[in-house]
């Protein structure tokens, strides 16, 4: 599931959800009984190890590599298994559940690799709205609010180390660029 940085590479997008998982940024597993809504992109054969390769180095937070089922918005005739990238609490950069407050001063100041958390925050509620009608997620628009409300930050990035992304291994996952300190 890809919500604002879609691959290059596809051919299809379908909006949906999974369950058993909430949305968290300080990464956080589920219930079972939550909607994580997103877009399941089918990415054509040829480029599946491309978008994989850039998928994984764009996702090198510590994420796992989870497979669960898509529920699609729109009811389809077979079942789909999708491939997300889940923060699990065995992260080694897992803070635990903070106050709404403290996650989006972190998210204000915070930049990766793939650019400002803030930037990243606001777009991904919008691209919520946009996939349908019970997409809406109340823990991101709360944060979305709170983060508006804030002057963005200027400068280097939270926390700042040598921003140098690159794939390890498919087994080894490299240290969280924006790793608190």
């Amino acid at each position: 599931m890809l919500y604002t940085k879609k691959p290059l590479v596809k051919d299809k997008r379908l909006p949906g959800y999974i369950t058993g998982y909430v949305r968290r940024f300080w990464q956080q597993g589920g219930t079972g009984s939550e909607q994580v809504w997103g877009a399941a992109y089918h990415i054509v054969p040829s480029k599946v190890e491309e978008v994989k390769d850039y998928l994984d180095i764009r996702e090198i937070n510590g994420y796992s590599v989870q497979y669960t089922t898509f529920h699609a918005a729109h009811p389809v005739s077979k079942q789909i298994r999708c491939l997300v990238y889940i923060g699990m609490p065995d992260n080694p950069q897992f803070l635990g559940a903070l106050h709404p407050q403290d996650v989006a001063e972190r998210i204000n100041q915070s930049v990766g690799p793939s650019g400002e958390n803030r930037e990243y925050l606001l777009q991904l509620e919008e691209s919520l709205k946009d996939l349908s009608t019970e997409s809406g997620d109340v823990h991101i628009s709360d944060l979305a609010r709170r983060v508006r409300s804030m002057e963005p930050r200027k400068g280097r990035p939270y926390g700042s180390q040598d921003l140098n992304p690159h794939k390890i291994s498919s087994t080894e996952e490299q240290e969280e660029i924006e790793k608190a300190s």
